[in-house]
Parts: C-alpha cells; sequence; structure tokens
C-alpha cells in the first residue's frame, strides 16, 4: 500500500485506504511494517518525527508534535496539537453546552 504524499515537503502522509499492524506499506521508495492499524484518510508518519516537531501537510504547518513517531507511525490528536486552534473531541465532558 502506497499513502500519499500531498507536498513534497510534507513529513506526513495521508492514507487512502485503512492499514493494519503488519500490512507492508511503501514510504519514499522504502517497504515497511506499519507499526499500528490506522483508519482511511489519517496521517501517519514519512520519517521519524520527535516532539516539538512541526507537522508539515500541503506545504504547511498544521500542528507539532506532543510525542515521538516512528516512520509510518500514526499521526493525530493523540500525539499531535494544532498550534492554530483548540483541539475538539466528541467526548462529553459533563458540562451543559
Amino acid at each position: 500500500m502506497k499513502p500519499i504524499l500531498l507536498h513534497p515537503g510534507d513529513n506526513v502522509l495521508v492514507l487512502a485506504q485503512a492499514i493494519q499492524a503488519g500490512q507492508a506499506i511503501e514510504i519514499d521508495g522504502a517497504v515497511l511494517a506499519a507499526p499500528h492499524d490506522v483508519p482511511v484518510g489519517h496521517k501517519i508518519a514519512r520519517h521519524a518525527l520527535s516532539i516539538g516537531d512541526k507537522v508539515l501537510k500541503y506545504g504547511a504547518p498544521i500542528g507539532s508534535m506532543t510525542a515521538p513517531a516512528a516512520p509510518g507511525a500514526h499521526v493525530h490528536m493523540h500525539n499531535m496539537k494544532s498550534d492554530y486552534i483548540a483541539s475538539h473531541t466528541r467526548q462529553a465532558t459533563g458540562e451543559a453546552s
């Protein structure tokens, strides 16, 4: 499976189909085993990312890493944050809307 590179300067790739842990994925010509299950449309690391690294998508920064990610690892709210807007989840907080 070959993820989508949206811009040559991006350090994340987008999945056109879901991947399962252990599935072969191609990143920049190298084939590796996916370290995790990742849903369709989500991002994976193009190369190793460290805490504080800017996440680049469409050639622009969309956030910063809050935890390291190995090549092929899922990049999402569990290990990155937006530098521009607050992230919201659909989990109830017990507060009235």
